[in-house]
């Protein structure tokens, strides 16, 4: 942090100083220089945060946190019609840019984490996690010998003997990190464990009863911003659609909502029209590669395109921009009858994008479905702003790769 002020307000200073001849252009650079520590401050505020959140990638996440910090002071520059130093402000962006991916590829090389586990039979299943370099503590002795390293326990090991719980507690009490495994996996993964929810699971899984009515006013604000600006691009789309294949541009369905009660969703319209198609789940799944996918449907579905007259859901308080995706009522049903706990997905509001949609992408079976519902389980957990800070910036770079597309 100390290097990116000095990058982003040390220089533009500087630069300052050597223009007191110039009086008419102290003024852009004293606003570029409140601007650039505004973004710095705002920039590194979105890091911190984002990249605290599992499964966010510090490297992946540094351009968009700062390009956002910048657009927004950029965008308040413009709103007050602020004169200010163009080059300037992009230069300190660039350094900024560079300061951090530097500092980040020097701190992955030289921090590696250890963790000690002390129950062999979670070894295995930790082991395959990356990033960490993983230890088995098979004695007391031995994680004495090793004091500064953190130890990972699964607390409900038949296997734990008196003597490691008590040398647990006590090692606890003297300030060492103890880690359950069910929560270090939980956030090195981004899931919630569904094998057995517990009444005390439920209670942790309510969404934050302050967040969800402020995220539903934000959720109607930018839902009507996007409808007036995107109305050209909607209808433009609409009308290739129809001009592709006979039928409507815009596909209804009903689907499982907020509490389960059902909706109509809108969507915009990807396959062809048919006349006789099989009411089993398998129809209702879409596959990958489905032949009834037209040419601009491959595309619209690939880049999330088809899902924006969801906007109009929101509208209507159906959905959200961001939460567990709306299946349709027959898979819900399948679902419920497949996987204990499916519809307690419904305590938030379905959206458009979500946490299971960044991680996992488009699931074809029981298992993928039951891992979604992990995922699901997670971002209601997590229900908070830096959790949708994260899933839009995932969602943007899912957009321009396509990942998990069907």
């Amino acid at each position: 942090m100390g290097g990116g002020l000095i990058v982003a307000v040390v220089i533009p200073a500087i630069l300052r100083g050597s223009l007191e001849r110039f009086p008419d252009q102290i003024a852009n650079y004293d606003n570029t220089l409140y601007g650039t520590i505004a973004a710095l401050l705002l920039g590194y505020l979105f890091f911190r945060k984002v990249t605290a959140l599992p499964g966010a990638s510090a490297t992946a996440n540094i351009l968009p946190a700062f390009l956002t910090s910048y657009m927004a002071i950029f965008a308040v520059f413009f709103a007050l019609r602020l004169t200010y130093s163009r080059t300037q402000f992009l230069l300190s962006f660039s350094m900024i840019m560079v300061w951090f991916y530097t500092l980040t590829f020097l701190l992955a090389r030289l921090r590696t984490a250890e963790l000690g586990v002390v129950c062999p039979r979670i070894y295995k299943r930790l082991e395959r996690l990356p990033g960490i370099r993983w230890h088995l503590v098979k004695s007391t002795d031995a994680a004495a010998k090793a004091r500064g390293m953190p130890l990972v326990v699964d607390f409900n090991d038949p296997d734990l003997s008196d003597d490691w719980e008590r040398y647990l507690a006590e090692e606890a009490i003297q300030g060492r990190r103890i880690f359950s495994d069910r929560q270090l996996m939980e956030s090195l993964e981004g899931r919630v464990r569904i094998n057995h929810l517990s009444e005390n699971t439920f209670g942790h899984l309510a969404p934050d009863s302050i967040y969800s009515p402020a995220k539903r006013y934000v959720d109607a604000f930018f839902a009507a911003l996007a409808l007036v600006v995107l109305v050209p691009f909607l209808l433009l789309i609409g009308l290739a659609i129809r001009l592709e294949s006979k039928g409507p541009a815009i596909f209804k369905q009903v689907r499982t909502g907020y509490r389960g009660k059902p909706f109509m969703l809108y969507k915009f319209r990807s396959m062809r029209m048919e006349d006789d198609i099989p009411s089993d789940k398998g129809r209702d799944m879409t596959k990958t590669d489905d032949d009834r996918i037209t040419g601009i449907g491959h595309f619209i579905r690939k880049t999330r395109i088809d899902e924006l007259p969801q906007i109009v859901n929101i509208l209507l308080g159906q959905m959200s921009w961001i939460g567990p995706r709306p299946e349709t009522i027959k898979l819900s049903q399948w679902y419920e009858n497949e996987i204990p706990f499916y519809r307690y997905r419904h305590i938030v509001r379905p959206g458009i994008t979500g946490w299971a949609q960044v991680k996992q992408g488009h699931v074809t079976s029981v298992d993928d479905v039951r891992r979604k519902l992990e995922y699901d389980f997670y971002y209601v957990k997590h229900f908070s702003l830096w959790t949708d800070v994260l899933i839009v910036i995932q969602t943007i770079k899912v957009m321009l790769t396509g990942f998990g597309a069907r």
